[in-house]
């Protein structure tokens, strides 16, 4: 009698254990992803710098050189992204990007252009560490609750420990209008593209591969430096618009007898050569009434001639932004332009009214798309 019971309470534990088990297994995967452990800290406003990512899913190395950009390409270095495996799981079930999300994005310098394999690009150095991360109780307000941070100190070796985000429009609105994915550039990361709710298991080990396609083919980001708008041809402005006049106006130097303009250098808060390079600002006089009047739309002819300089602060091209319409209409009533040379007015890296690329960098309202400070130092 007594091993009966002592059997019978065996099994009624069994039971008990085994509907228990039931019951955490039925968490919905919302439930479930509350309780998995977040793979970022803040402190305060600012990201602490993340460790150990290179043990997370690596997703894809994307790579836009100088050389296929006319020698001025936004991110000119190797760009490693890794994926928390948190949130790589959870976007391979559910086919979308879990709230706690982050990704991050470890920066190499291109090294040599040969190897015994033959001639290409090979990595250098680690120059740099950024982040992105989807977090509504950290970004309610940002797009996509998604922010963009930067560990990188531009000049120095060493990274820094915490970091703020970026303004919003820095990166979001490049993001939001061209990635595939809830701002993430699935596109061009076939590990996420072709895991893309792809459920349970791993979908590397299918034999199947696609040869001589990409999903990136066709896509919008290439031509983000195009413009999107006509430039009008007369534009009561003395800085021109017409591409071969435009650029021996910048030869002969005739922005510099604009009485507002910087008295150096400071360092580029956008990709015009690199960020982070030297830059010196000059303003016409329609541009500078314009500002000091802290007006939200600049009047026809407003015009800005930014110089860019190499890490050498020796002058490498210009960048300029023309009013040529009376309403900025998104960006297109802007007239932009840079060139990577001095010498050479063919290397062209953006020319014309409504360039994507551009916009997205400048898409600060207030200003009407006008990221310098005034008055000008």
């Amino acid at each position: 009698m007594i091993r009966y019971l002592i059997v019978m309470k065996k099994k009624h534990f069994i039971l008990v254990a085994f509907l228990i088990g039931l019951l955490f297994a039925s968490f919905t995967p919302q439930e479930q992803k509350n309780k998995e452990v977040s793979f970022f800290q803040m402190n305060g406003e600012e990201l602490n710098r993340p460790v150990d990512y290179r043990s997370w899913v690596y997703v894809g190395t994307p790579f836009t050189p100088n050389d296929l950009n006319n020698g001025k390409a936004a991110f000119p270095e190797f760009h490693n992204v890794y994926i928390d495996p948190v949130s790589f799981k959870y976007w391979k079930e559910n086919g979308a990007f879990r709230d706690g999300t982050i990704l991050v994005k470890e920066l190499i310098s291109v090294g040599t252009k040969q190897a015994v394999s033959g001639n290409g690009y090979f990595m250098g150095d680690f120059i740099g560490l950024e982040a992105t991360i989807k977090s509504a109780k950290h970004f309610p307000d940002e797009p996509g609750n998604w922010a963009y941070f930067s560990f990188t100190n531009p000049g120095k070796e060493e990274l820094k420990n915490t970091t703020k985000k970026f303004d919003t429009n820095s990166c979001n609105s490049c993001h939001e209008t061209s990635a595939a994915d809830d701002f993430v550039f699935t596109q061009y990361y076939p590990v996420l593209s072709r895991s893309k709710g792809f459920g349970v298991g791993n979908p590397e080990n299918s034999s199947e591969r696609k040869m001589g396609k990409s999903m990136a083919v066709g896509s919008g980001m290439s031509d983000i430096w195009k413009p999107t708008a006509e430039t009008p041809e007369n534009v009561d402005s003395n800085v021109p618009v017409d591409k071969d006049k435009l650029f021996v106006y910048l030869k002969n130097m005739e922005y510099q007898k604009f009485k507002n303009q910087e008295t150096d250098m400071h360092p580029s808060l956008g990709p015009h050569t690199k960020e982070g390079l030297p830059v010196k600002v000059f303003m016409n006089d329609k541009m500078a009434k314009s500002m000091a009047n802290s007006n939200g739309e600049h009047p026809l002819g407003a015009a800005i001639v930014k110089e860019m300089y190499s890490e050498q602060k020796e002058l490498s091209g210009w960048a300029v932004m023309v009013k040529t319409q009376d309403v900025t209409n998104n960006g297109k009533g802007w007239f932009w332009y840079e060139v990577t040379s001095i010498t050479d007015g063919n290397k062209i890296a953006a020319i014309g009214n409504g360039v994507t690329g551009c916009i997205n960098c400048h898409n600060l309202n207030d200003k009407d798309l006008v990221r310098t400070a005034f008055p000008l130092k």
